[in-house]
């Protein structure tokens, strides 16, 4: 009986370290692939404005046919990047920042800014901005920037896409 304590203890703490490092990648594996996909429509460090989701058209697991999608798929390795989030009047709409873990770093709705566009500078803790500019301190280099915007009828998608347009994610100078 003695024998098999030491095997059986080497199994559970085996078994638990693979269970804690699944655990742990799923977040960094599924964002990453996210990614991917995402730049790979759009490229890196600008904004793209999805057509309205369908079952055969999504690029993510579930999204909502009652919204509508822009995003960017941002790259802070030659610097930080700068993300503008324009207001659609009548609509909620909302900005959220993901890092490559799928941690939120960041999130703000029409109602947080009362009407007015949402302007931040992504970059990581030691990348400079100019002073006077929102820097939202990523903890990694990558990640992913989502507007959404609620259709309060999916016939109005044309006219919200028009405000849509108008957001924008792009790189800034060092400085």
């Amino acid at each position: 009986m003695n024998r098999w304590i030491g095997p059986s203890i080497a199994g559970v703490l085996a078994a638990f370290a693979a269970w804690y490092g699944t655990l742990a990648a799923t977040p960094m594996v599924i964002m990453d692939q996210a990614w991917e996909r995402l730049a790979a429509q759009s490229g890196f460090n600008q904004m793209s404005h999805a057509p309205l989701m369908t079952a055969e058209s999504q690029t993510i697991v579930r999204p909502s046919p009652d919204l509508a999608y822009s995003v960017c798929a941002f790259d802070l390795t030659h610097g930080p990047v700068k993300v503008h989030a324009h207001p659609v009047p009548g609509h909620y709409w909302s900005l959220t920042v993901f890092d490559s873990e799928t941690d939120v770093a960041f999130v703000e709705s029409d109602r947080d800014s009362k009407g007015a566009p949402v302007e931040i500078v992504l970059g990581t803790a030691d990348q400079t901005v100019r002073g006077g500019v929102r820097k939202v301190t990523m903890p990694s280099e990558k990640g992913v920037a989502l507007l959404r915007v609620l259709l309060n009828d999916r016939a109005e998608f044309g006219a919200v896409t028009r405000y849509r347009k108008q957001s924008y994610c792009r790189p800034i100078a060092q400085g």
